[in-house]
């Protein structure tokens, strides 16, 4: 069912890499809404799929990895736009990356181009799907770094890259992103290497730019905090699988799935007593070439029985809240 505020659907997406010989299953029928005007997030630890699943929806795939299965269709207003169809580096696609759906990539010194000015690669996105005059262009591109809080823009639009802080260079990779107010903002962790108070403001300006464009984001982290303080929705993988999906509120209050559970119970909250201990995850993560039998947390999980040996189906919780587990209802019985 596909609802009204929907912009984008990811249904059944398989992603295989094909490398020295072997397969690696990176993303296995993950599926999930996105709507406009909301934050959905994708959280897992490193080396779940989060990256793989959004590289895809921009076909941004490398070479040895394949879309196997399943559909990610975008809802634009022309129609139906079926994305995992498109060739890789076709004219549809092209013609909807930046102007359409943008990216935010995780590290701004390898996503931009040292050799240009910030302002030329701001530029770049009004050459491919505007039609302004180059004046036009070079002042569009210092409002857009004036609106990123960027100091004096004048300058700092014929400024290289190398010439900014780690703050300001995601600032001018948002403003790159959001120079032709694209309906879908995907952003691959955007304050990884930034302190926290920096941090803080570029969740501002995505929140701001959010309300003032009614842009859907599809927000990727490992931080739980992040979730719980800027999703509306929240999808929770491991091992490519979307273990549990749903309203923010309802999963991180009422965990269904073991792996949320514990990724809850994990994490330091301010002001608890020194006497409560965390509770790390016990085991690691399997080998992605040699991947245990059915569930995929089996092997580190306390409500493992000999059921789990088969791969667990999609389960309703509540109102748009689904697992893949077996005994979810125990896991909620003992959260």
């Amino acid at each position: 069912m596909v609802y009204v505020d929907t912009i984008l659907t990811v249904d059944n997406l398989h992603i295989n890499f094909y490398t020295n010989n072997r397969c690696n299953e990176a993303v296995r029928g993950v599926s999930f809404q996105l709507k406009k005007g909301r934050t959905l997030c994708l959280v897992g630890e490193s080396g779940c799929g989060k990256s793989v699943t959004a590289s895809s929806i921009m076909r941004l795939l490398p070479p040895l990895s394949r879309i196997e299965e399943g559909r990610i269709i975008y809802h634009s207003e022309q129609g139906d736009i079926h994305l995992h169809e498109l060739a890789a580096n076709g004219p549809e696609i092209r013609s909807i990356r930046g102007a359409e759906i943008a990216m935010i990539f995780q590290d701004p010194m390898t996503a931009l181009n040292p050799v240009y000015t910030v302002g030329f690669q701001i530029r770049e996105a009004f050459l491919y799907h505007t039609k302004m005059a180059k004046a036009a262009m070079q002042q569009k591109a210092i409002e857009l770094l004036r609106s990123m809080r960027i100091p004096a823009p004048e300058q700092r639009v014929n400024e290289y890259i190398h010439q900014y802080s780690g703050g300001m260079r995601q600032r001018a990779m948002i403003a790159m992103a959001m120079s032709c107010n694209p309906k879908i903002l995907i952003a691959d962790e955007p304050t990884t290497a930034l302190d926290v108070t920096v941090q803080a403001q570029i969740f501002d300006l995505m929140n701001d730019l959010q309300k003032k464009h009614n842009a859907a984001i599809l927000l990727i982290t490992h931080d739980m905090g992040v979730v719980a303080e800027l999703a509306h929705d929240v999808v929770v993988m491991y091992m490519g699988v979307a273990v549990e999906n749903g309203p923010v509120e309802e999963v991180l209050t009422k965990p269904a799935h073991p792996y949320t559970s514990a990724l809850l119970k994990s994490i330091p909250v301010l002001g608890q007593s020194r006497s409560k201990k965390l509770e790390p995850i016990r085991g690691s993560t399997p080998d992605p070439y040699n991947r245990p039998q059915g569930c995929q947390f089996r092997p580190r999980c306390d409500f493992a029985t000999e059921k789990c040996l088969q791969e667990p189906e999609a389960c309703s919780v509540g109102e748009n809240h689904t697992v893949k587990c077996w005994h979810w209802e125990k896991v909620l019985a003992n959260a």
